[in-house]
């Protein structure tokens, strides 16, 4: 069992993501708002090294989701595809991460079948 971790930076494709999950049985996962260091460092003038993080960051991209779910390790496949179809890959700039951890202990949900 592990906990996926998916930081969308391309947010335009969340809804699109959640809905193919759920046609894959894919259920259970909790989605939040969130922002990463540079873009909140952009701000932050008396930084030496922001005027060069302006140039890379898309002033309009200011905010990313991040979609967490526990699930069986041979769910991880159809997660990533999914993603990566409905994305346009995260092998393109600006789009996201998806990375996995462990888990070793669950409660609070029913137990995951395999």
């Amino acid at each position: 069992m592990v906990l996926l971790i998916l930081v969308l930076n391309k947010t335009e494709c969340l809804e699109d993501i959640l809905e193919a999950f759920s046609e894959n049985d894919l259920r259970g996962a909790t989605v939040i708002e969130s922002r990463g260091m540079a873009h909140s460092l952009y701000d932050h003038d008396e930084l030496q090294f922001v005027a060069s993080l302006r140039r890379l960051l898309d002033p309009s991209h200011q905010e990313n989701k991040t979609i967490f779910m526990v699930l069986e390790d041979e769910k991880v496949a159809v997660v990533s595809k999914i993603v990566n179809e409905v994305t346009g890959g995260l092998d393109q700039p600006d789009t996201g991460i998806l990375f996995t951890l462990p888990v070793s202990h669950l409660e609070g949900i029913k137990k995951l079948e395999a």
